[in-house]
């Protein structure tokens, strides 16, 4: 069954009911906890599986339900929508960052091998792509990986490594070609957290997202068995890049689902907090101040689900994601100082959701790509037929 281009389908209101209910039943009463723990734990994941939520951009083949990029977008804005970024984050590189270079790329053995349990959430799956000297510029990665008898051997350093901590399997990128463009010469492999010549380092406590852990994975002659290269040799470059397009959209729709609870929780407080003989809504400046962070938040949620339908639907939407990712990236910065600014001194205490979303918030500006190198994107693919 091909996966859907509406957000009217039956199967997307099905999962944006369930995505509702779980994060209500399994994520909220919870997500403080995780927070303290500093990470989303294996039985977080488990329940997501339980309910079938952990394979719906994974084909059907795989035991998934093939629900494509409009699927991804509507459980992506509902898990953030539960106020807590650091769990959305967490779970959202395990289904659409990291094992879907196994389901897109990987062999019949690796993805028998591996996907059941991912979409089980028996195992989490993460992704090392950046270094201390590559972020957004891909073609920088140092780290290298050569092939040494029937296996591989890797040197090098990743950071901000998703999941690396508590996960399981992870996506690792390195140069494999030293002697072929820069873009040329990258592989992707398969690495289990405990590989001879690995060394995991949790990092320092980050600004937000504290329930999603992260790590830099320092590789001192790793040994990878032959099996472990996922994909082409060489070609793991252009399959960043191919599944970056889906991972901009799912951060779209991540400050999407953000930015909604930031206004339902500004506008509840906002109706009861007192203030200068009425409430704070009795103010016109506050009414419209949310009447136009409404009007905004809309506006981008538009043009993800536009966009998401058009990647469904298999149109060339490079530019279209780029917006996506800058626009809705830029926006909810806006919409999280507004509404903290709103809460007064209470939001600023960290016991206050709006504390929480706004520091969860400011990543969605850096990570899959920075707003700077989104914007290039964009510029590049302008036309004058753009503005007709």
């Amino acid at each position: 069954m091909s996966h859907p281009t509406s957000f009217d389908d039956p199967r997307i209101v099905e999962l944006r009911e369930a995505a509702r209910r779980h994060v209500r039943n399994h994520i909220e009463p919870h997500g403080d906890a995780w927070e303290q723990a500093g990470t989303t734990p294996h039985e977080a994941f488990r329940a997501l599986g339980a309910e079938g939520l952990l394979g719906l951009c994974h084909a059907e083949r795989d035991g998934g339900r093939n629900l494509g990029p409009v699927g991804s977008v509507v459980f992506s804005e509902e898990l953030s929508a539960s106020s807590y970024g650091g769990v959305a984050e967490a779970v959202l590189i395990h289904t659409d960052m990291s094992s879907t270079h196994i389901g897109h790329r990987g062999s019949p053995a690796q993805r028998a091998r591996y996907l059941p349990g991912m979409l089980s959430g028996e195992l989490i799956c993460g992704i090392a792509v950046s270094e201390p000297e590559a972020g957004s510029d891909l073609a920088a990665l140092q780290t290298t990986a050569r092939r040494d008898g029937d296996g591989w051997v890797l040197d090098g350093v990743k950071t901000y490594a998703t999941n690396a901590v508590h996960g399981d399997v992870m996506v690792v990128a390195a140069r494999t070609n030293a002697h072929v463009k820069a873009t040329r010469g990258i592989s992707l492999f398969i690495v289990r957290p405990d590989t001879p010549g690995l060394q995991i380092r949790p990092m320092p406590r980050k600004l937000g997202l504290h329930s999603s852990d992260i790590a830099d994975m320092v590789f001192t002659g790793a040994r990878l068995p032959a099996d472990s290269l996922l994909g082409e040799e060489d070609a793991g470059f252009h399959a960043i890049l191919e599944n970056f397009q889906n991972e901009r959209l799912v951060l779209g729709a991540m400050a999407v689902g953000l930015g909604r609870r930031a206004l339902q929780v500004t506008l509840a407080h906002v109706k009861s907090r007192r203030a200068f003989s009425g409430t704070l809504w009795d103010l016109q400046a506050t009414r419209q101040r949310l009447a136009m962070l409404s009007a905004r938040q809309q506006a981008v949620a538009a043009l993800v689900h536009q966009t998401a339908v058009r990647v469904a639907q298999g149109q060339d939407c490079v530019r279209e994601v780029s917006m996506v990712k800058a626009l809705a990236g830029e926006t909810v910065q806006d919409v999280m100082r507004e509404c903290l600014q709103l809460h007064g001194g209470a939001g600023y205490m960290a016991d206050c959701p709006l504390e929480r979303m706004t520091r969860d918030a400011r990543i969605l500006t850096i990570g899959g790509g920075a707003t700077e190198v989104m914007l290039e994107e964009v510029a590049k693919r302008l036309t004058e037929e753009c503005f007709q």
